[in-house]
């Protein structure tokens, strides 16, 4: 039957249809920067949703194990602060920071051997405002950040948005290959393009899991300077090496040409946002206009809270409660990764921070089999969100840092099955040939 006016080869349109054909289903996109072309949520956003019930075994999230602070001291410590200093904690400040916890800072890194002056300490909401405000500062569209492969996803959704191409530098169990980053710099150079720094996570490495060995130090600081190229040192877990080693950092021996990120989201608490970097005086000037354009200035507040707990308690035992912590979840997952992971898995091992980093058997793809572990109830992070090059599909991140050891076991054994099924698919059917896509272009607490 055909409505008045139409023939019979004329079809209808549902007037909802006709309408959206005419129009986006987002009225502003053509108003948006070319930037935001690389602003996308990730992919797996939505199974992390699932992953966040009960019942799901997280190994996804980098969530620091808050149970181990001292939280009836901590309120106690926050109400008299709003008691007694409220109208200061509570007001505007400077966008550099407030002094008194700069000097702490400065206490902080001197563990690992940096010699630093609060005025080139910049407070910032977390280290990953201070990876932004960095890569504004010195990278227009176009031009290239080296980072380690794999490297945190975080960075890399900040490298897109800023329209900085990612050249990936090989890693392996001693971390960055200095061989293989004079070749990724010469190889660039040659290409007539421009290297703006390098991004660097030297200990206990997100996701990779491994450490840049002390004698490579030297030698990562030497091809960058004769390159000409920045160093940008990321290091929020460095205090937190399960043998209570503390490595040496870059910034300790460069102070001229390495800008270091700092944290307390991992050894104290991440819900405050208070991270900073150090920087050569006039990058610092540079940062804090950047730091003023953003966020006016970081909240007094919790920098407050953070100054009255470094100043009260004894925070170097407490890195080491987190440690002991830390060590024992590692522990766990090494165990029930040998005792239950099929042949053909592989895995780092890591000193010190969160994760480890898995290789599965060629042939299973982690980012399509996630669906199937969320189902058997355990989530991980694919590779391919570490990568900005779609690499990364037979490796997958593993988080020992906020289950209980039990839960850490439990997880692998799920994990573990979930394995076995995807190797019995592929003896059945063969392996499956799947498309490559780059990682999540934006961080979220499941995969931070």
């Amino acid at each position: 039957m055909n409505l008045p006016g139409q023939g019979p080869d004329q079809q209808s349109n549902p007037p909802v249809v006709a309408a959206a054909a005419g129009r986006s289903l987002d009225p502003h996109v053509r108003r948006y920067a070319a930037r935001t072309a690389g602003m996308t949520a990730s992919e797996i956003r939505a199974l992390f949703a699932v992953a966040s019930r009960p019942e799901v075994v997280s190994l996804a999230g980098g969530m620091p194990y808050l149970a181990a602070l001292p939280m009836d001291s901590l309120a106690s410590d926050v109400a008299e602060l709003i008691t007694t200093e409220g109208q200061q904690a509570l007001q505007y400040g400077s966008a550099q920071g407030i002094p008194q916890l700069r000097e702490q800072i400065c206490e902080v890194m001197a563990l690992e051997g940096i010699s630093a002056h609060p005025d080139d300490v910049v407070v910032t909401v977390g280290s990953q405002s201070a990876l932004d405000m960095v890569t504004r500062i010195f990278c227009d569209p176009g031009d290239v950040v080296l980072a380690e492969a794999p490297s945190y996803v975080g960075a890399l959704g900040t490298f897109t948005a800023y329209q900085a191409e990612v050249v990936h530098v090989e890693v392996d169990d001693d971390g960055l290959v200095p061989s293989a980053l004079s070749a990724a710099l010469d190889a660039v150079h040659a290409s007539g393009r421009r290297v703006k720094f390098l991004y660097t996570i030297p200990n206990f490495h997100n996701p990779g899991g491994v450490t840049l060995s002390v004698e490579r130090r030297p030698e990562i600081l030497r091809i960058c300077a004769e390159h000409d190229v920045l160093v940008i040192e990321d290091n929020p877990y460095g205090l937190l090496g399960f043998d209570g080693q503390t490595y040496p950092a870059l910034r300790a021996s460069e102070p001229d040409n390495v800008v270091y990120l700092g944290s307390f989201s991992k050894t104290f608490a991440p819900g405050l946002r208070v991270g900073w970097a150090l920087a050569p005086h006039a990058v610092r000037e540079k940062l804090v206009l950047a730091a003023e354009s953003a966020t006016l200035c970081p909240p007094t507040i919790t920098q407050a809270v953070v100054a009255k707990y470094l100043a009260k308690h004894d925070w170097k035992g407490q890195i080491k409660v987190y440690q002991q912590a830390y060590r024992e979840r590692r522990d766990a997952m090494l165990t029930a990764l040998e005792q239950h992971l099929p042949a053909g898995c592989t895995w780092t091992r890591p000193d010190g921070g969160f994760y480890v980093w898995l290789t599965v058997p060629e042939g299973i793809d982690t980012k399509a089999m996630l669906p199937r572990a969320v189902t058997q109830r355990v989530a991980y992070v694919p590779g391919t969100a570490f990568y900005g090059d779609g690499f990364g599909t037979r490796q997958m991140r593993l988080s020992f840092c906020y289950p209980t050891p039990e839960r850490i076991r439990e997880g692998v054994r799920r994990l573990a099955t979930v394995l076995e099924g995807e190797l019995e698919l592929l003896r059945t059917f063969g392996t499956v040939t799947t498309r490559q896509v780059s990682g999540p272009q934006s961080p979220s607490p499941d995969t931070a």
